[in-house]
């Protein structure tokens, strides 16, 4: 196939985002996913939908956006009989990065390259195409891949060898957990003494105390409104577990973040693993004996 062709593995909040950028960037994109309502969306938004992953085979470069380590190992087991001899596998999943050495060393062993190349932005941004991709892995293959990046994301950064994607994304979620939280907190607080909650907002925003989480989430907040999630918590729950093991396997503390974690536990207990992870805002509302 072309170098406009690209195949999708998993077309949910991220994937299917960045499938839909592609095809406005004139990539003609084949998409495959268990779902079959995901495979229709991906339809309408004009992409082709697969619903057998084989038939992504004859695609030289093909993004996977997978929620599971189990799903992750399936799809690359998959992926590694195909005959193309020239495939890159671009892996934009948060998961543990020895998980993706062995992905890693699965392609490897048929002469196939993994690139660890996970995201830092939400599903919202994703669907602006204002995503940061944190690329690691063969250098030369992730050049040849600049054309792709451009059609999904605002920058692609090359950090190095194999697995410093995810340890850059591990960073960069620790402080998006904090930060969201932060803002949970700011808000409740000013809310609690009698300040308007749009208020709180637009003066925060335009002041030192801003974050992008804070301009991303805060209208949430505001409206108390999280159904439309860009981020679920139950995902999120899965990538706070990995960073603390990652924390711990480098016996790092991180007092912040083990404190900023609580709050999404308390959320998945209240019913909340669907919404977005804003929702924390409602925990924390909850705890101070507030109602809206």
């Amino acid at each position: 196939m072309g170098d406009k062709v690209v195949g999708v593995v998993g077309l949910g909040i991220m994937g299917g985002a960045m499938a839909k950028n592609l095809i406005t960037a004139e990539f003609e994109v084949l998409g495959h996913d268990i779902r079959s309502d995901l495979l229709d969306a991906h339809e309408q938004n004009g992409g082709r939908a697969v619903s057998l992953i084989g038939g992504l085979n004859n695609c030289d470069v093909i993004i996977t956006s997978l929620p599971s380590i189990n799903s992750f190992h399936d799809v690359l087991d998959v992926l590694a009989d195909f005959s193309s001899e020239r495939l890159v596998v671009i892996d934009t999943s948060t998961l543990p990065i020895e998980e993706k050495v062995k992905g890693h060393e699965t392609l490897n062993k048929v002469g196939k390259v993994l690139l660890d190349c996970p995201v830092s932005g939400t599903g919202s941004q994703a669907l602006t195409k204002d995503l940061v991709v944190l690329g690691s892995g063969d250098r030369i293959e992730f050049e040849r891949c600049a054309s792709v990046f451009d059609g999904f994301a605002r920058a692609h950064r090359y950090l190095g060898r194999f697995g410093n994607g995810s340890k850059m994304k591990f960073v960069a979620n620790h402080l998006v957990n904090i930060h969201n939280v932060a803002a949970a907190e700011a808000m409740v607080l000013g809310m609690k003494a009698g300040l308007d909650p749009k208020l709180i907002y637009d003066t925060v925003k335009d002041g030192a105390g801003n974050s992008r989480i804070f301009e991303l989430r805060a209208p949430m907040m505001v409206a108390g409104e999280y159904d439309e999630a860009s981020m679920k918590i139950d995902v999120w729950q899965k990538d706070l577990d990995i960073i603390s093991d990652f924390a711990a396997s480098l016996d790092c503390p991180a007092p912040l973040f083990d404190a900023a974690v609580e709050p999404y536990r308390v959320a998945m207990d209240q019913g909340l693993s669907k919404k977005d992870t804003a929702a924390v805002c409602s925990v924390l509302e909850k705890a101070a004996g507030m109602k809206r």
